[in-house]
C-alpha cells in the first residue's frame, strides 16, 4: 500500500490560500479516481476539485471553513496503486482543476456536481444550497426528482419530496450523512452557522467598507403616477408571455441619462493609487439575492440599450446569478450598483455602497397615497430613491443634484427617452 499526500493546489491569479467550503469525504472513506471530494473558494472563484487518485481517505487538512495555503499537505490518501501511479496523478488533477477554475464564476459555486460517495460518477444537477439542505436532511439527491433544465433538482422539487416523506428539514444532519453540514445545533433552542464561503466574503467586504468608507444618505420622494401609466401601457402592448416591465429597466435608462452631468457619483475610487477613476458607460451592477448570499451581476453600457434591451439583460443576468451560471466577468465591473427590494421596498433605505464604487441607488416600494397635486387633494403613485454616496468624492449639493435630476427624469417618462 501507498500512502499519496495531495496538496492545496495552485488556483491561479495569485492565490496564496483556499478556504475549504464543502467537504463530501469523511477519514476512512473509499473514493474513486475524478470523484468530487471537495469545494474550495478563493476571493474571486470557487472551485470543485476531484480526487486525483482512487484509495481511502487517511485524512482531511480541515473542515468547512478551514484555510489551506497554497502547496500545504490537503488530503492524505492511501492507494493499492504505487509510486508509478501516484506520481502520475498530479499533473492529471490539475489539469482537471484548471479547467474546474477557468468554468467556476466570481464567488459563486458551481450549479453541477458529480455526488460522492455511492453514486460515483452519476451526474446531479442541483444547487449548493439544495445540496446542503439535503445533507442536513440525509436526503440522497439521486432520490429526488428534478423539474429543471437537464433534470436539474430545483428547490421546490426537494421542498415536495421532503414534503412527502414527512421531513424535518430544519434538524441536525443524520449520523450517516456526509461531513459538509454547515448548521450544527448546540442546544434546543441555538443553532449555530459557521460563516463560511461567500457569506464570509460578503462579511469580510461589507464590514471593509463600512470600516473605510464615510457614508451619506439621501432620500428623495418621487411621484411615479405617469411612469406607472406609461409602464402598464407598454406591458399591455407586450406578446403574451412576455415578462412584464418592472421599474428597474426605466430606472436605468434614467441613470443613464442624468449621469454624464454627474460623472463623481459613476466612478472608482482606486486606493492603491488614491485616483478617482471616471467612468462615461453606465456599467450598471444589479444587486441581486441568491441562495448562495447577495451577488451583483453587471448589466454593460446602458446607455447604449433600448428598454426592452436592458430589461431583457437584467432579467438575464439576475437569473445568471440566482442559477451560478454567472460568468465571471458578468459579476464585476459596474460602475454603480441599483438596489431593490421590490414590494418589500419599505419607505426608506440606506444602502451600502459596493466599493470601489462611490455610489449606489436604492429603490423602495411604490404606493398610491393622497397627495396634494396642482391645488387638489388626489391619490398619485409614489415611491422613494434612496442614494449612498461616499463623502470623501462626492459632496452633498451634487449627490443631491444627481438624485433631482433623476426625479425629473421619473416624473416626466418622455425625459428618458428625448434627446434633451
Amino acid at each position: 500500500m501507498t500512502r499519496y499526500v495531495f496538496k492545496m493546489p495552485d488556483l491561479g491569479e495569485g492565490t496564496v490560500a483556499a478556504e475549504i467550503v464543502a467537504c463530501y469525504i469523511k477519514p476512512g472513506d473509499a473514493v474513486t479516481e475524478e470523484q468530487l471530494i471537495l469545494e474550495v473558494m478563493t476571493e474571486k472563484a470557487s472551485v470543485e476539485i476531484p480526487s486525483p487518485v482512487s484509495g481511502r481517505v487517511i485524512s482531511i487538512a480541515g473542515e468547512p471553513g478551514t484555510s489551506v495555503p497554497v502547496g500545504a499537505d490537503l488530503i492524505v490518501f492511501e492507494t493499492g496503486e504505487g509510486q508509478a501511479a501516484a506520481a502520475q496523478a498530479p499533473a492529471a488533477a490539475s489539469v482537471q482543476i484548471e479547467q474546474a477554475a477557468q468554468k467556476q464564476t466570481s464567488a459563486a459555486p458551481t450549479p453541477e456536481r458529480k455526488q460522492a460517495g455511492s453514486e460515483g460518477s452519476t451526474r446531479i444537477m442541483a444547487s449548493p444550497a439544495t445540496r446542503r439542505r439535503a445533507r442536513e436532511a440525509a436526503i440522497e439527491l439521486s432520490a429526488v426528482p428534478g423539474s429543471g433544465p437537464g433534470g436539474r433538482i430545483q428547490r421546490g422539487d426537494l421542498d415536495n419530496f421532503l414534503a412527502q416523506r414527512g421531513t424535518n428539514t430544519a434538524g441536525p444532519a443524520a449520523a450517516n450523512a456526509p461531513q459538509v453540514s454547515s448548521t450544527a445545533l448546540t442546544g434546543a433552542d441555538i443553532e449555530e452557522i459557521p460563516v463560511i464561503g461567500l457569506r464570509r466574503v460578503i462579511a469580510q467586504r461589507m464590514a471593509e467598507t463600512m470600516r473605510t468608507v464615510p457614508h451619506f444618505s439621501y432620500v428623495e420622494e418621487i411621484d411615479v403616477t405617469e411612469l406607472e401609466a406609461l409602464r402598464q401601457h407598454l406591458n399591455a402592448k407586450q406578446e403574451k408571455g412576455t415578462p412584464a416591465l418592472t421599474y428597474l429597466p426605466f430606472l436605468a435608462l434614467a441613470l443613464a441619462r442624468v449621469l454624464p452631468k454627474f460623472p463623481q457619483c459613476n466612478a472608482h475610487h482606486d486606493a492603491a493609487r488614491n485616483v478617482i477613476v471616471r467612468h462615461r458607460a453606465l456599467h450598471l451592477g444589479i444587486a441581486t439575492q441568491t441562495p448562495d448570499g447577495l451577488k451583483v451581476p453587471v448589466v454593460r453600457n446602458v446607455e447604449q440599450r433600448s428598454l426592452t434591451d436592458v430589461a431583457t439583460e437584467i432579467r438575464r443576468v439576475s437569473e445568471a446569478a440566482r442559477t451560478n451560471k454567472a460568468k465571471r466577468d458578468e459579476l464585476s465591473g459596474s460602475t454603480l450598483t441599483l438596489t431593490s427590494l421590490g414590494k418589500l421596498g419599505g419607505i426608506a433605505s440606506t444602502p451600502i455602497i459596493n466599493a470601489p464604487e462611490v455610489s449606489i441607488i436604492g429603490v423602495n416600494k411604490a404606493v398610491d397615497r393622497p397627495m396634494v397635486h396642482r391645488g387638489s387633494v388626489v391619490v398619485r403613485r409614489m415611491m422613494n430613491v434612496s442614494g449612498s454616496f461616499d463623502h470623501r468624492f462626492v459632496d452633498g449639493h451634487d449627490a443631491a443634484s444627481m438624485i433631482q435630476a433623476l426625479k425629473e427624469c421619473l416624473e416626466h417618462p418622455a425625459l428618458i427617452f428625448a434627446g434633451l
